[in-house]
């Protein structure tokens, strides 16, 4: 890092590589809410965040530990969780007016097929427009969680029904 007088220090987010503030001003510049989707280890965070003058203002969100009253037994962070947490936050969107918003991932890097993608799908399927490609959603079989067992299979079923219904 540079020193003296005129040195310039970057920003606090990111030097602590947490914000790309080039790519979040595009996405503002877009005028619409946005698609926070944020992946950890054990869970997945979805948020539908539109700007304001004073901070961000968050409209709906879901955590992936919520699907845990809807009767999911499972792993909060694979890719079935991530499926129905972006489904429950477009639900929830969707009753507060949502319409149309831009998927924001953050500093995740864009691999067809993650859990990120599949946030997006649920966010699809819960009726919000979202421009996107359809190469890098994941499969369908992958999305319900055939790839793991016959039971994560039977839980994602039991649980999507619960949130459409809600």
């Amino acid at each position: 890092m540079t020193h003296g007088p005129k040195a310039r220090v970057p920003f606090r987010r990111r030097r602590d590589e947490k914000t790309d503030y080039r790519r979040r001003l595009k996405l503002l510049r877009s005028g619409l809410p946005r698609a926070v989707v944020r992946k950890t280890l054990r869970n997945t965070i979805v948020q539908i965040v539109s700007y304001d003058q004073t901070g961000d203002r968050v409209i709906a969100s879901a955590v992936g530990t919520e699907l845990y009253k809807y009767g999911w037994n499972h792993n909060a962070g694979n890719i079935s969780a991530a499926y129905l947490t972006g489904f429950l936050a477009g639900k929830r969107a969707k009753a507060k007016g949502v319409d149309v918003v831009v998927l924001d991932i953050g500093l995740s890097t864009p691999t067809r097929g993650s859990k990120v993608f599949a946030s997006l799908k649920g966010l699809l399927d819960a009726g919000l427009d979202i421009p996107h490609d359809e190469g890098v959603l994941p499969s369908q079989e992958r999305m319900e969680g055939k790839h793991i067992s016959e039971d994560v299979m039977r839980s994602f079923r039991e649980v999507k029904a619960k949130l459409e219904a809600k």
